[in-house]
């Protein structure tokens, strides 16, 4: 039968949009007997580091660890790591990994969904398992992660996963970690802004976007008290997507960079009794006391950015970790790259202790206290017994772009560390093999 060559076109496109996120890694079975990785430097990030070290974990769980000789545990699979160092999993922080493939092609882009105000939106759900970036991500470290949804005022819930499942329910740790907020500007109208609105569209922009944030909570917490009265009322999506928000049972995640942004939103969660988690924070520095009275932690979003004023020193990003680790601000580092770029997060924290930050904080920063922040701290982040067997078999410090990370755990399943990034360079080797340009 002769195929209409408009319907060719579609065939095509749908087959090739199809492949575009879709890896080839088979995700690990869960683990059906003991693990034990000895003769390891350990580092478990909230004690030192322990040389001759030695782990045991079954059934996803961390169950023993010491040093010296490694117990004899029945059955158990034995992972000799002589000379090489064992970590927690990294923690991405604020990435949308599985929410996008390829930014280019709209129908592999599911971060934002329709509408300003839309805090029954939850990331998980769009996350797609066999994203091709996934395994990139991984194979640098990077294990567990927040996808955060974007777009609009009120983007929806955020969740954390583990990189590794067939489905978003198997990836699935927390389907609601934090309601998300993209704060509007509240910085003074600029030059260029000033060519598609003028300075008073820009204001009045600015109070209509704050007026329905504040009348949504407001409206949430009237519901919230006409239920309590009448628990017969029919129950509304959109509000009880927002009950642990505001019951203070998981934090609300606004995004805001500028000073006057940060201010406004910390004011505003202050006054609503809101746990509140600034992510980007680039003016974050200017506003320390204010940060450090109402305990506010800060995801910064990435040091490898320029400075945000003209005027700014060319090193405020790089030196943004440090400035709030003397402050005694409570932080983690995200990568502040797309899905693509995930994988350079700890390339991130690495050039913040090149401007100032202690290594050993720059390593919390991308464990446990980004598990912390993020409402994973009981469970992940470090190497401790009860935690999920969540770790990096690695050949040194995770922040050196030399490093290797050679085995992985989650929840005690050996991850698959190949990637088509892997496959690519084996492929083009072998090309010049063939060609006898290279010989080794």
């Amino acid at each position: 039968m002769k195929i209409a060559p408009f319907l060719t076109t579609i065939v095509t496109f749908t087959a090739g949009g199809s492949a575009l996120g879709q890896s080839r890694q088979i995700p690990a079975p869960p683990q059906m007997r003991p693990a034990i990785i000895f003769r390891a430097t350990l580092h478990p990030i909230t004690a030192p580091s322990i040389e001759r070290g030695w782990v045991v974990f079954e059934g996803g769980r961390i169950t023993d660890l010491g040093s010296g000789d490694p117990p004899d545990v029945p059955g158990a699979e034995r992972f000799r790591a002589q000379g090489l160092h064992v970590y927690p999993g990294l923690i991405g922080t604020d990435t949308t990994l599985g929410l996008v493939e390829t930014q280019s092609v709209r129908v592999t882009v599911d971060y934002t969904e329709f509408g300003r105000i839309t805090p029954e939106t939850r990331a998980v759900v769009a996350i797609n398992p066999d994203s091709d970036l996934i395994p990139v991500a991984r194979a640098n470290g990077i294990l567990t992660a927040m996808v955060m949804p974007r777009g609009g005022l009120v983007a929806g819930r955020s969740s954390t996963i583990r990189l590794d499942g067939w489905t978003w329910a198997d990836m699935s740790i927390d389907p609601e970690a934090g309601l998300v907020i993209d704060w509007p500007r509240t910085d003074p109208p600029s030059r260029w802004r000033r060519r598609s609105q003028s300075e008073e569209e820009q204001k009045k922009k600015l109070k209509e976007d704050l007026e329905a944030i504040e009348h949504l909570f407001d409206d949430a917490e009237a519901y919230f008290r006409s239920r309590r009265s009448n628990p017969n009322q029919a129950a509304d999506l959109r509000y009880e997507a927002m009950r642990d928000a505001i019951s203070g049972n998981k934090p609300v995640f606004v995004r805001a960079s500028a000073r006057g942004q940060i201010e406004s939103a910390v004011a505003w969660a202050v006054r609503r009794g809101l746990l509140i988690v600034i992510v980007g924070g680039e003016e974050a520095a200017e506003v320390i006391p204010l940060l450090r009275r109402h305990d506010v932690a800060v995801i910064v979003g990435g040091v490898h950015r320029l400075p945000r004023r003209r005027d700014d020193p060319y090193d405020s990003r790089y030196t943004l970790p440090a400035t709030l680790h003397e402050a005694g601000i409570r932080f983690a580092i995200a990568s502040g790259s797309s899905a693509a770029h995930e994988r350079t997060l700890s390339h991130n924290a690495a050039t913040a202790v090149a401007f100032g930050l202690p290594k050993e904080r720059a390593l919390e920063a991308l464990t446990i206290s980004a598990a912390r922040i993020i409402g994973l701290g009981t469970t992940h982040g470090s190497i401790e017994v009860g935690k999920a067997a969540t770790m990096i078999v690695t050949t040194g410090d995770p922040l050196q772009i030399t490093t290797d990370t050679l085995l992985a755990f989650v929840d005690g399943r050996r991850i698959d560390l190949g990637n088509r990034h892997k496959s690519l360079y084996e492929k083009y080797r072998e090309k010049y093999r063939q060609l006898g340009i290279i010989t080794d």
